[in-house]
């Protein structure tokens, strides 16, 4: 069975193949752990933008208006939340906004910071995928907590017709799925 790493890297292909652009922080120049799953992929579809997640979320609303097809990475879930205004009030209404003119779609990659081999401090690993999928009314929110499910919720997000949101686990980036999950591999509320 193929790890969670594995599967990762296997889904940036997907959606490269696809000729989504990449947007965020790290992309294009490395830092985080989410880099070096898409590094060898998207060609030069590759936005770097500086830290500003709100502005990201618009961007990438903006840019599927136009007809791209938009992956946006937030290497830090903690950090998504402060693109909210954009996504609730935004993206997941906007189709309603415009009485079904628009349906922009976007796919977010978010992850879950790693706990081990240090801990980096509450502000950097916390799971609101609860509450974020309580909040979006019109775009799916998936927690992809098994190896086995990324390849294949990736690809459902390639294929639908509305946002997702992918929350991912970078504690999990290097375990064998074989024979654990997301509860033996980290405490998640």
């Amino acid at each position: 069975m193929a790890s969670y790493l594995d599967e990762i890297k296997r889904s940036m292909k997907l959606l490269s193949d696809e000729g989504y652009w990449i947007i965020g922080q790290n992309v294009k120049f490395g830092g985080t752990s989410m880099f070096h799953t898409t590094k060898d992929y998207f060609e030069n579809r590759k936005v770097e933008l500086p830290v500003l997640e709100e502005v990201q979320a618009g961007i990438g609303t903006g840019l599927s208006l136009i007809g791209f097809k938009v992956l946006s990475i937030y290497p830090r879930f903690d950090f998504f939340i402060i693109a909210l205004n954009q996504l609730i009030n935004h993206l997941d209404k906007f189709e309603e906004m415009s009485s079904g003119q628009f349906k922009p779609k976007v796919i977010f990659r978010v992850c879950v910071g790693s706990v081990a081999p240090l801990m980096p401090g509450p502000q950097h690993c916390q799971d609101y995928y609860n509450e974020i999928k309580s909040m979006c009314k019109n775009i799916n929110v998936v927690k992809l907590d098994k190896a086995e499910m990324v390849y294949e919720e990736y690809k459902k997000a390639v294929e639908s017709d509305k946002s997702t949101i992918l929350v991912e686990y970078s504690d999990l980036y290097n375990a064998d799925f074989a024979m654990t999950d997301i509860k033996q591999s980290k405490d998640i509320k």
